[in-house]
Protein backbone atom coordinates (compact mmCIF):
# COMPACT_ATOMS: atom_id res chain seq x y z
CA UNK A 1 0.00 0.00 0.00
CA UNK A 2 1.41 3.39 -0.97
CA UNK A 3 1.32 6.17 1.64
CA UNK A 4 -1.98 7.39 0.13
CA UNK A 5 -3.86 6.18 -2.93
CA UNK A 6 -6.82 8.06 -4.38
CA UNK A 7 -9.23 5.99 -6.47
CA UNK A 8 -12.22 7.13 -8.52
CA UNK A 9 -14.66 4.49 -9.85
CA UNK A 10 -16.96 5.82 -12.58
CA UNK A 11 -19.75 4.50 -14.75
CA UNK A 12 -23.51 4.63 -14.74
CA UNK A 13 -25.97 4.21 -11.91
CA UNK A 14 -26.89 0.58 -11.39
CA UNK A 15 -23.42 -0.78 -12.20
CA UNK A 16 -22.61 -1.29 -8.53
CA UNK A 17 -19.69 1.12 -8.35
CA UNK A 18 -20.78 2.55 -5.02
CA UNK A 19 -20.80 -0.96 -3.57
CA UNK A 20 -17.38 -1.51 -5.19
CA UNK A 21 -16.08 1.61 -3.45
CA UNK A 22 -17.44 0.44 -0.11
CA UNK A 23 -15.81 -2.98 -0.62
CA UNK A 24 -12.45 -1.42 -1.53
CA UNK A 25 -12.52 0.84 1.54
CA UNK A 26 -13.57 -2.02 3.82
CA UNK A 27 -10.79 -4.28 2.51
CA UNK A 28 -8.20 -1.56 3.25
CA UNK A 29 -9.55 -1.20 6.80
CA UNK A 30 -9.61 -4.99 7.33
CA UNK A 31 -5.92 -5.15 6.48
CA UNK A 32 -5.12 -2.41 8.99
CA UNK A 33 -5.08 0.71 6.83
CA UNK A 34 -7.25 3.81 6.84
CA UNK A 35 -9.87 4.50 4.20
CA UNK A 36 -12.67 6.90 3.37
CA UNK A 37 -15.33 6.36 0.75
CA UNK A 38 -17.76 8.84 -0.81
CA UNK A 39 -20.11 8.76 -3.74
CA UNK A 40 -22.31 10.77 -6.04
CA UNK A 41 -24.71 9.96 -8.81
CA UNK A 42 -26.97 11.87 -11.13
CA UNK A 43 -30.67 12.36 -10.33
CA UNK A 44 -31.46 9.48 -12.69
CA UNK A 45 -29.69 7.03 -10.29
CA UNK A 46 -30.01 4.06 -12.66
CA UNK A 47 -28.40 4.90 -15.97
CA UNK A 48 -27.15 8.33 -14.89
CA UNK A 49 -23.48 9.13 -14.28
CA UNK A 50 -22.19 7.61 -11.06
CA UNK A 51 -18.91 7.81 -9.20
CA UNK A 52 -17.47 6.41 -6.02
CA UNK A 53 -14.27 7.70 -4.50
CA UNK A 54 -11.98 5.84 -2.15
CA UNK A 55 -8.87 7.11 -0.41
CA UNK A 56 -6.66 4.44 1.13
CA UNK A 57 -3.80 5.48 3.38
CA UNK A 58 -1.36 4.16 5.95
CA UNK A 59 -1.76 7.46 7.80
CA UNK A 60 -4.65 9.69 8.83
CA UNK A 61 -6.69 11.02 5.91
CA UNK A 62 -7.03 14.81 6.08
CA UNK A 63 -9.53 15.39 3.27
CA UNK A 64 -12.21 12.87 2.23
CA UNK A 65 -12.53 13.83 -1.45
CA UNK A 66 -10.40 12.75 -4.40
CA UNK A 67 -8.86 15.72 -6.19
CA UNK A 68 -6.66 13.98 -8.73
CA UNK A 69 -6.99 10.19 -8.89
CA UNK A 70 -4.07 7.77 -8.79
CA UNK A 71 -6.42 5.14 -10.24
CA UNK A 72 -9.42 5.93 -12.43
CA UNK A 73 -11.87 3.21 -13.48
CA UNK A 74 -14.44 4.02 -16.16
CA UNK A 75 -17.09 1.57 -17.32
CA UNK A 76 -19.02 3.94 -19.63
CA UNK A 77 -17.98 6.40 -22.32
CA UNK A 78 -19.88 9.25 -20.65
CA UNK A 79 -18.03 8.65 -17.38
CA UNK A 80 -14.65 8.40 -19.13
CA UNK A 81 -15.23 11.62 -21.05
CA UNK A 82 -16.36 13.39 -17.87
CA UNK A 83 -13.61 12.20 -15.52
CA UNK A 84 -10.54 11.45 -17.70
CA UNK A 85 -8.95 14.79 -16.84
CA UNK A 86 -9.23 14.04 -13.11
CA UNK A 87 -6.47 11.40 -13.38
CA UNK A 88 -2.93 12.24 -12.27
CA UNK A 89 -0.42 12.22 -15.14
CA UNK A 90 1.40 9.34 -13.44
CA UNK A 91 -1.90 7.59 -12.66
CA UNK A 92 -3.44 4.38 -13.95
CA UNK A 93 -6.51 4.43 -16.18
CA UNK A 94 -8.62 1.25 -16.23
CA UNK A 95 -11.42 1.16 -18.80
CA UNK A 96 -13.79 -1.32 -20.31
CA UNK A 97 -12.32 -2.30 -23.69
CA UNK A 98 -15.45 -1.11 -25.53
CA UNK A 99 -14.62 2.52 -24.72
CA UNK A 100 -12.77 5.01 -26.93
CA UNK A 101 -9.93 6.52 -24.95
CA UNK A 102 -9.58 10.26 -25.63
CA UNK A 103 -6.24 11.08 -27.31
CA UNK A 104 -5.40 13.77 -24.76
CA UNK A 105 -5.57 11.44 -21.74
CA UNK A 106 -2.38 11.54 -19.70
CA UNK A 107 -1.60 8.45 -17.65
CA UNK A 108 1.45 6.36 -16.86
CA UNK A 109 -0.55 3.24 -17.70
CA UNK A 110 -3.78 2.64 -19.62
CA UNK A 111 -5.41 -0.75 -19.27
CA UNK A 112 -8.41 -1.57 -21.46
CA UNK A 113 -9.96 -4.96 -20.68
CA UNK A 114 -13.41 -6.47 -21.39
CA UNK A 115 -14.91 -6.02 -17.90
CA UNK A 116 -18.59 -5.92 -18.91
CA UNK A 117 -18.24 -8.67 -21.54
CA UNK A 118 -16.45 -10.90 -19.01
CA UNK A 119 -19.24 -10.42 -16.45
CA UNK A 120 -21.88 -11.30 -19.03
CA UNK A 121 -20.15 -14.09 -20.96
CA UNK A 122 -17.91 -15.82 -18.41
CA UNK A 123 -20.07 -15.40 -15.29
CA UNK A 124 -23.49 -14.96 -16.87
CA UNK A 125 -24.47 -11.85 -14.87
CA UNK A 126 -23.82 -8.24 -15.92
CA UNK A 127 -24.42 -7.21 -12.29
CA UNK A 128 -20.99 -8.57 -11.20
CA UNK A 129 -19.03 -6.24 -13.51
CA UNK A 130 -18.20 -4.15 -10.43
CA UNK A 131 -16.56 -7.17 -8.76
CA UNK A 132 -14.69 -8.08 -11.96
CA UNK A 133 -13.44 -4.46 -12.00
CA UNK A 134 -12.23 -4.78 -8.39
CA UNK A 135 -10.28 -7.89 -9.38
CA UNK A 136 -8.67 -5.95 -12.23
CA UNK A 137 -7.71 -3.05 -9.94
CA UNK A 138 -6.28 -5.39 -7.29
CA UNK A 139 -4.22 -7.41 -9.78
CA UNK A 140 -2.86 -4.24 -11.42
CA UNK A 141 -2.04 -2.21 -8.32
CA UNK A 142 -2.06 -4.45 -5.23
CA UNK A 143 -3.62 -1.45 -3.43
CA UNK A 144 -5.29 -4.01 -1.14
CA UNK A 145 -4.47 -7.69 -0.70
CA UNK A 146 -6.49 -10.39 -2.45
CA UNK A 147 -7.24 -11.99 0.92
CA UNK A 148 -8.87 -8.88 2.40
CA UNK A 149 -10.56 -7.90 -0.85
CA UNK A 150 -12.27 -11.29 -0.97
CA UNK A 151 -13.28 -10.98 2.70
CA UNK A 152 -14.82 -7.56 2.07
CA UNK A 153 -16.64 -8.83 -1.04
CA UNK A 154 -18.10 -11.74 0.90
CA UNK A 155 -19.14 -9.39 3.74
CA UNK A 156 -21.08 -7.17 1.33
CA UNK A 157 -22.67 -9.30 -1.39
CA UNK A 158 -26.16 -10.82 -1.01
CA UNK A 159 -26.29 -14.22 0.68
CA UNK A 160 -26.31 -17.00 -1.89
CA UNK A 161 -24.12 -15.07 -4.38
CA UNK A 162 -20.77 -15.69 -2.68
CA UNK A 163 -19.42 -18.23 -5.21
CA UNK A 164 -20.60 -16.10 -8.14
CA UNK A 165 -18.76 -13.08 -6.73
CA UNK A 166 -15.60 -15.06 -5.93
CA UNK A 167 -15.61 -16.20 -9.57
CA UNK A 168 -16.08 -12.58 -10.71
CA UNK A 169 -13.03 -11.49 -8.67
CA UNK A 170 -10.96 -14.32 -10.16
CA UNK A 171 -12.00 -13.36 -13.69
CA UNK A 172 -10.88 -9.79 -12.94
CA UNK A 173 -7.44 -11.06 -11.85
CA UNK A 174 -7.29 -13.20 -15.00
CA UNK A 175 -8.06 -10.23 -17.30
CA UNK A 176 -4.86 -8.53 -16.11
CA UNK A 177 -2.76 -11.72 -16.19
CA UNK A 178 -3.94 -12.46 -19.75
CA UNK A 179 -3.56 -8.86 -21.03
Amino acid sequence: MAVQTEIRLTGSGGQGLILAGIILAESAILQGGNAVQSQSYGPEARGGASKAEVIISEEEIDFPKVDKADILLSLTQIALDKYADSLKEDGILVVDSELDIPEDVKASKIVAVPILKTAIEKIGKAMVANIVALGVIQELTNVVSKEYLEKAVLNRVPKGTEELNKKALQEGYNLVKDA
